[in-house]
């Protein structure tokens, strides 16, 4: 019995809406980034875009654990000599929340164009008012303490 490897076309595309209040960072990433790979869905195949539309709303309620609100730190570089950028997760979440939760799953997702691919059907909103209500997409529950992608048995 052979493999079917899948394509584009044969790849069905959901819309799924997440809830980020008082979710944990690094497990609501996991379980984003899970989603956007397409590994949920049975007809996963590694080397085509699977993903599903996701749409997080309430970025700014997000937290993290231990001493990360004061030690975690975000980086960027102007390219010029001198021009490193620092800034802490306390004035990232001040400044746009989305920004915080967008870094932590694009590091969780394949670095290569497929993996841009991925990152461009996250949709992440800082309150619960999002633009893609027309789409219907489906909640998935999320728990801080268990992720969307463990199933009971």
């Amino acid at each position: 019995m052979k493999t079917k490897s899948f394509n584009d076309n044969d790849i069905t595309c959901e819309w799924y809406l997440i809830d980020a209040s008082h979710c944990v960072l690094g497990r609501l990433a996991s379980a984003i980034a899970y989603y956007l790979r397409g590994k949920h869905k049975p007809e996963y195949t590694p080397h085509t875009n699977c993903s599903d539309h996701i749409v997080v709303v309430n970025a700014q309620h997000v937290r993290v654990t231990g001493n990360k609100k004061q030690q975690k730190k975000y980086y960027s570089h102007s390219g010029y000599p001198g021009g490193l950028k620092e800034m802490s997760y306390q004035d990232l979440m001040k400044r746009s929340p989305e920004k915080v939760i967008r870094h932590a799953v694009e590091g969780m997702l394949p670095r290569n164009p497929l993996g841009r691919q991925m990152a461009k059907r996250l949709s992440v909103y800082p309150s619960a008012e999002h633009p893609h209500s027309a789409q219907n997409p489906q909640m998935i529950p999320f728990d801080s303490m268990k992720s969307p992608m463990v199933s009971e048995t």
